[in-house]
């Protein structure tokens, strides 16, 4: 194996650069393969595909070896390094380096999506979607590699060696966070790739039958798992970092992580109908093409520099690119549809309103609706500058929240009721009987929340689904326990799940979503904001009914920049906020606020000003009510998934004994 660490500067950024040449030649190899394995139905040449795979993400993972070591090694012959890192850079902010910027963070997704490909070619079933499956991951393998090794290669080599690099954004080395979020998010964008391309295999073949989604389920619920917790972990960073005591701004950037979320979910949904019921073929077909489209959508968005975020890269040549391959999935996955529309028909007859199926249809209504009004607001500036050459157009959270709340509602009334109702049709006595104990949970919860003080409607109606929603929860499992020990089995719960993880991870992962649904009210509706300026030595300032007291200021010099740090007693309780400067910032500084994290509400202080000599500081203290809920109920949800991933166990069936008859004289 090679050494890399022995490799000179030069050779480094040759070696990276040659191994993404490398890997372009043997996606385009594998692509062929694929495209005439699948034509001749020869298995033999499907199976050279499959194998050309294992090469792509050898040379890839050589590529981001290659960068890596460059990174760690202040190897400013490579312009990426050079712009991006610096020597006194810490060692986690040089590996973070890796996906800072636009090239690195194409190279990881290029990573990615070959390390998916190559796992999807070790499981992938010997049938007529093989060849197919394969050709559509060739396919965006081709475009993100191509890219890394052209218009975007980090292995550009400079001419003049610089004394020391630019050094990263300072945002993004400003907490932790960022080690993890961006590789959350690239794992669920990328993990869309596969149910995309076992869809494009059964469009291909015509096979259309429940079977492609019985494959993609697992495959689509990882994405969605990682998709989840990349938007929360997002919405963490924001919290930690920028100072504003919020989490979500209805950003651009944040938007085009949330819409293939919205779209992945419900794709979940729909296809339990099409495997029990057979129905919604068409309406799988077209979510799946959206949902990966638009993590394409969303990428655009983040690298072509047409939108303004703090999450997003400066713009670069990459726009346009990105422009035409969503394009070419969006005329690819249409132009199939279309052509196979007579085999997407469904089987049975139209889900009834008042059934399951009926539930979950209207459930995917509410996420394509939503999944379209983000997207208008996030557009809207952009189209207006288009057209009209005006850049004052802006959307705000009011366009959001005005269409967000009742939507969200709406999405948690039908996830309570769903779950209760019969396949095909619910009589009306049927639909009382598991509406009933929901309802009277829910307006119970609903007086209790009114009697305690809380006024705000949307509080107010998230309170009272919460508990209709736990409510249906637990009756579901009760009976499912009832039933268990009538039929001689226990009433043993861990047994139960079990035997029936996909069931109960699902209940698992609604909990969550109801707790992050009570942290997303209080927080947003009860959330108190106030500033004060205080003196050292001074009597204590009363804010937001908590006494503050400034004890010290102090400046704390760093390789890579400075902080000022002001400790602030709260109630007795010590905090230290600070105001970091970078050296590359040009005298900005990034707030790390002091964070008091409780399961009722956290307390929230931030540094905003100071005099450098220790005799005041200005600072802003934010109360947060249920916050830390947002944190908990995403563990819960990703818990809940992780359960839904797990094989069940055979149900043990209890033989009654038979007993020796008594001996008679």
């Amino acid at each position: 194996m090679l050494n890399l660490i022995s490799f000179s500067s030069s050779a480094l950024g040759a070696l990276g650069q040659l191994g993404l040449l490398g890997a372009v030649a043997f996606t385009l190899l594998g692509t062929w393969l694929a495209f005439l394995g699948g034509v001749r139905g020869d298995a033999r040449v499907t199976e050279a595909a499959r194998r050309t795979v294992w090469a792509v993400f050898s040379l890839v993972t050589l590529a981001v070896l290659t960068l890596m070591v460059a990174l760690l090694r202040d190897d400013f012959s490579v312009r990426y390094v050079a712009e991006h890192s610096m020597r006194v850079s810490p060692t986690w902010v040089k590996v973070t380096g890796l996906w800072a910027a636009l090239e690195g963070s194409i190279l990881l997704w290029a990573w990615l999506l070959s390390g998916y490909a190559f796992i999807l070619s070790l499981t992938l079933r010997r049938d007529a979607l093989r060849p197919w499956a394969l050709g559509a991951m060739f396919a965006s393998l081709l475009f993100f590699v191509g890219v890394c090794a052209s218009v975007a290669s980090p292995f550009t080599p400079l001419a003049t060696l610089p004394v020391d690099g630019r050094g990263p954004n300072p945002a993004l080395q400003n907490h932790w966070m960022m080690a993890i979020h961006p590789v959350l998010l690239y794992l669920g964008f990328v993990g869309l790739s596969v149910p995309f391309a076992y869809a494009v295999g059964a469009l291909v073949t015509g096979r259309l039958s429940d079977h492609w989604v019985v494959v993609t389920r697992r495959w689509t619920l990882i994405a969605w798992a990682f998709l989840t917790a990349a938007i929360v972990a997002g919405g963490w960073w924001s919290y930690e970092t920028l100072g504003w005591g919020g989490y979500w701004a209805w950003d651009p950037v944040e938007n085009a992580s949330f819409i293939p979320w919205l779209l992945t979910t419900a794709f979940l949904h729909s296809i339990q109908i099409q495997e029990r019921r057979g129905l919604m073929r068409a309406w799988n077909v077209w979510l799946i093409v959206l949902a990966y489209a638009s993590t394409v959508l969303g990428t655009f968005l983040n690298r072509s520099g047409i939108v303004q975020s703090v999450h997003a890269f400066a713009g670069g040549p990459v726009g346009p690119v990105f422009l035409g391959f969503l394009a070419f999935l969006l005329i690819l996955g249409i132009g199939l549809a279309a052509w196979r529309a007579p085999h997407l028909r469904d089987e049975a007859e139209a889900p009834t309103p008042l059934s399951r199926e009926g539930a979950f249809l209207a459930g995917n209504w509410l996420f394509l609706v939503f999944a379209v009004m983000v997207l208008v607001g996030t557009l809207f500036p952009t189209i207006v500058e288009a057209v009209q050459g005006r850049r004052d157009a802006s959307v705000g959270p009011a366009f959001y929240n005005a269409f967000a709340i009742p939507l969200g509602l709406g999405l948690l009334l039908l996830m309570g009721v769903g779950p209760l109702l019969p396949w095909r049709r619910a009589e009306g006595q049927t639909l009382w009987r598991a509406l009933w104990p929901l309802l009277l949970s829910g307006m119970g919860a609903a007086l209790v929340a009114f009697a305690a003080g809380l006024r705000g409607w949307g509080v107010l109606g998230t309170v009272a689904l919460g508990a209709y929603n736990l409510a249906g929860l637990g009756l579901l499992t009760a009976r499912a326990l009832r039933e268990r020990r009538a039929a001689g089995r226990g009433g043993s719960f861990p047994a139960l799940v079990g035997e029936q993880p996909r069931r109960y991870g699902a209940y698992l992962a609604h909990s969550g979503l109801v707790v992050m649904a009570l942290g997303l009210a209080f927080s947003g509706a009860y959330r108190q904001d106030a500033q004060a300026t205080l003196n050292a030595g001074a009597t204590p300032t009363i804010l937001l009914h908590e006494s503050l007291a400034l004890e010290a200021v102090r400046s704390e010099a760093r390789p890579y920049g400075k902080s000022t740090v002001a400790r602030v007693r709260i109630d007795g309780q010590p905090y230290e906020a600070r105001l970091n400067t970078y050296i590359q910032a040009d005298g900005a500084t990034f707030p790390s606020p002091a964070v008091r994290y409780g399961l009722l509400g956290d307390t929230y202080l931030v540094l905003t000003a100071s005099d450098g000599q220790g005799r005041w500081a200005s600072v802003r203290l934010i109360e947060s009510p249920l916050v830390s809920w947002i944190w908990w109920g995403t563990l819960i949800v990703v818990l809940g998934a992780v359960v839904t991933l797990l094989p069940p166990r055979r149900a043990a069936v209890r033989v009654p004994s038979i007993q020796a008859a008594p001996a008679t004289d």
